[in-house]
């Protein structure tokens, strides 16, 4: 556990409510890290992602120029244009130790593209970051995953059988 990590309370998090919020209000997605492998955790969170309605835009240095979900995949973040509108949210599957260079760039070249919400993948923490994103007026979610969370706080667990512990009135 590196000392970014050992830092971490899960209590930082947005409450469910806040969780629901974000994932209602974000229209596009950032994706840092993304693979075009379709078996890798990355490439099916985006696509998932896509298919509920978001704009997902793929980002690795390895696979710029490729297509990805209907959009090209940028070298950085800085590398996508500004014609395509702002950009709600980024979500970062990097390494911890690596995850404040890349909010580092969100904050200096999407924060006035309507940057709202810095997402860390599971197992991504880094509080030396996320603080500097707070400061900035951006939220910060850590250690949990967009897909999971849609499915899990949305009811699509539900259909599976898994208890979710969200209590509702409708029917699965």
């Amino acid at each position: 556990m590196t000392e970014s990590q050992s830092d971490f309370d899960p209590a930082s998090n947005p409450s469910p409510e806040g969780l629901r919020r974000i994932l209602r209000g974000v229209k596009t997605v950032a994706m840092v890290g993304v693979s075009t492998n379709p078996v890798r955790p990355s490439n099916y969170v985006g696509r998932y992602l896509a298919l509920k309605g978001y704009r997902v835009i793929p980002v690795n240095p390895v696979a710029a120029g490729q297509r990805l979900w209907g959009q090209e995949v940028r070298a950085s973040l800085a590398d996508i244009p500004a014609e395509l509108g702002p950009i709600d949210m980024v979500d970062v599957f990097r390494r911890s130790d690596q995850a404040g260079e890349v909010v580092d760039e969100a904050l200096e070249v999407l924060l006035d593209r309507g940057l709202k919400v810095i997402w860390l993948q599971i197992g991504v923490v880094n509080e030396p970051a996320a603080a500097r994103a707070r400061a900035r007026g951006v939220e910060v979610v850590q250690n949990l995953c967009p897909k999971m969370e849609y499915q899990r706080l949305f009811g699509e667990l539900r259909m599976g059988g898994i208890n979710t512990g969200v209590i509702s009135s409708k029917l699965g």
